[in-house]
């Protein structure tokens, strides 16, 4: 029986392509027609999904379709071979026609359900294409293996859980926590061992006595993501502070009030408390609430927390010690703990070192002679690694005109390296005149912040007792200590006020603590901040404070200044003058935050505290701000959380 063909009246059979000519037997006339020839490239033969996690889908677009010819190209994209996890997404993929000059993708997901490598083959089923192309075959390799759930369990601290879990593979390891299982806070990404192994992450940041849900989020080194399952976690009750010694032990008493229309710079405050029953280091969300303590079990009477800074490890690392002054005013400070700890968020110490062990390693690195007595107020970690401490030491003295020598307390920089030995070492004593002493002598210098300059790579020191900055020549460890200028009254520069010299010496800042460069740059022209606590402002020949319509006596402010160190010239750009109501008599801080606002610390109004937010302009509208009875806090930061490089 003769065939009958519908295309130039012969049965072609067009094996590239993989598809029949519509050609029949028998009488019939309906026939199929072939679809004219066109030319194709596909942009891969292979392509390997890298590393997976049993059960876990990861799409990817693992090739593209190109008709280059000048007809419609059939196709007919499907896995063949063994599966083995790999489907195509077919909405996300090429249809059955592709017009000429038109490129698609051909989008595959691959969902291992065992562990191993797997392999499957996707068939493009291109139908009118010459060969070699058609029908167009593209190879799907991966490998995957079981990742087992994670445990979250209690630490030491009762806000602090730990999340522990195990990728098989290279990656990176984040924990999202919060109340419900949208979570909306997480920790930083911790990296897994080479060739993936176990990680433990310190989940803090979360309010006492509250259910929680935790689940880790695990990103592998080629780029694959995985989530473990959800697990819960219930928070126990903020400790007491001040240490078991204390009698009266409490609870930090905190209050935060946000005004109507203002909103504050995101974050946390990481808070330092003083010399009251809730004494420790501790840390709030912008509401008020404790969501971190490390609460200093070992402390004692006499003695506390000064200086708390963030690593860049996620560490804390603080200064713990007598009172600077301890050396003058008690006669048991020696037999006080005095030490600089590392701890993690749990409160574990990860290394400590005590003043014997300084002093020791000091004679042992050739500091002999230099005994110190405290560390006290501030330490500054360096981008290398190393750390600036601050501490004092008594040196007898004879002064100008006196033939009897004087116990003096003046306080030293000390430059620990990574391993904390010392290897710098800047002493007061050696830079300064004795005999210039403003302020509560001989406690003489009652240093209190060391802040760096990374643009020249000195350093500041906040001098309280002398009413000055000081730039000090530290050239990253490799300069002779020389003071390069000295900033406040008396000093080395002009304070300008519209164009003009500024004269009135009560525009000075005094008794200062907590300065902070303002931007990114410290060195050349620059701005800078502090506390202006103002405790023996000197005020213009012929004015009498507190009398009649005079100028208050003590009274705090909380400039901005900018500092031209060439021409010596220092100019306000904001300059809040405290109300003397609120006159802070020591401690606090301030700081410019980047959404251009002012934060400040008023540690002392009558053991009292109120920390600021506030906008920079001559209103410094109030945008925020916390109150705490009872307790001073000697510092408070706003930091984006509790986790470097991670915002809140």
């Amino acid at each position: 029986m003769a065939r009958n063909c519908v295309r130039y009246g012969a049965c072609m059979l067009l094996a590239a392509a993989a598809v029949l000519t519509g050609c029949s037997t028998g009488s019939s006339s309906m026939v199929n027609a072939v679809s004219p020839t066109t030319n194709a490239s596909i942009s891969a033969t292979s392509y390997d999904f890298g590393q997976n996690i049993v059960g876990n889908a990861e799409t990817q677009t693992v090739v593209e379709v190109t008709n280059t010819g000048t007809n419609p190209l059939t196709l007919n994209p499907t896995i063949v071979g063994s599966t083995a996890g790999f489907t195509v997404v077919t909405a996300q993929s090429c249809g059955t026609t592709l017009a000429a000059a038109s490129s698609c993708p051909i989008v595959i997901t691959y969902a291992p359900t065992t562990a191993g490598s797997q392999t499957a083959t996707l068939n493009l089923g291109l139908a009118n294409v010459p060969l070699p192309l058609a029908p167009g075959l593209v190879t799907l390799t991966g490998t995957s293996a079981v990742m087992t759930a994670g445990t979250v369990t209690a630490t030491t601290n009762p806000q602090v859980a730990l999340y522990t879990i195990t990728p098989p593979f290279a990656g990176n390891v984040t924990v999202n926590f919060g109340p419900t299982t949208s979570y909306g806070k997480q920790t930083w990404s911790v990296a897994t061992p080479s060739g993936g192994g176990p990680v433990s992450i310190e989940v803090a940041g979360m309010l006492a006595n509250t259910a929680y849900h935790l689940q880790a989020a695990v990103t592998l080194a080629d780029g694959v993501t995985a989530a473990d399952v959800d697990h819960t976690f219930t928070t126990g009750a903020v400790p007491l502070m001040g240490g078991p010694q204390f009698t009266g032990q409490k609870q930090p008493q905190l209050s935060a009030t946000i005004p109507a229309g203002m909103t504050p710079q995101p974050g946390i405050e990481m808070i330092t408390g003083v010399a009251g029953p809730a004494q420790g280091l501790y840390a709030t969300d912008l509401n008020g609430n404790v969501i971190w303590t490390y609460p200093f079990k070992d402390q004692v009477p006499s003695s506390g927390i000064n200086g708390a800074k963030m690593l860049p490890n996620g560490d804390i690392l603080v200064d713990f010690c007598a009172d600077s002054s301890a050396p003058l005013t008690n006669p048991n400070f020696a037999s006080l703990p005095c030490l600089i700890r590392e701890i993690d968020l749990a409160g574990n110490t990860v290394r400590q070192m005590s003043i014997a062990e300084v002093n020791t390693a000091l004679a042992s690195n050739g500091f002999a002679g230099l005994v110190l007595a405290t560390m006290h107020h501030d330490l500054t970690p360096l981008p290398n690694g190393h750390i600036l401490v601050m501490a004092n030491t008594l040196k007898s003295v004879v002064l100008t005109g006196q033939t009897t020598p004087t116990q003096v307390l003046g306080d030293v920089v000390v430059d620990l390296d990574a391993n904390w030995n010392p290897v710098w070492v800047w002493n007061e004593f050696d830079h300064l005149d004795v005999n210039r002493h403003p302020m509560q002598f001989p406690d003489w210098t009652h240093s209190n912040a060391i802040i760096y300059s990374s643009d020249d790579g000195n350093f500041v020191v906040s001098i309280r007792h002398q009413n000055w900055l000081v730039k000090v020549d530290y050239a990253n460890g490799s300069g002779d200590g020389s003071i390069l200028w000295k900033l406040g009254y008396q000093g080395d520069f002009t304070l300008m006020n519209n164009g003009q010299a500024d004269t009135n010496p009560a525009d000075w800042f005094y008794a200062q603590h907590g300065p902070s460069f303002v931007g990114k740059g410290n060195a050349g022209i620059f701005d800078l901040t502090m506390m202006d606590n103002g405790d023996d402002r000197v005020f213009a020949p012929g004015v009498i404070c507190g009398v009649g319509s005079g100028p208050a006596c003590l009274y705090s402010t909380v400039p901005i200044m900018q500092v031209n160190e060439s021409t010596k010239t220092a100019t306000f750009s904001f300059h809040q003058i405290v109300p003397a109501s609120m006159y802070n008599a020591f401690g606090g801080n301030a700081e410019v935050l980047p959404n251009g606002n002012v934060h400040y610390d008023l540690c002392d109004i009558g053991f009292n505290s109120a920390v600021f937010e506030v906008t920079q302009n001559s209103q410094a509208s109030t945008v925020w701000e916390l109150q705490s009875t009872a307790t001073p806090l000697y510092r408070s930061y706003r930091l984006p959380s509790l986790y470097p490089g991670v915002q809140w």
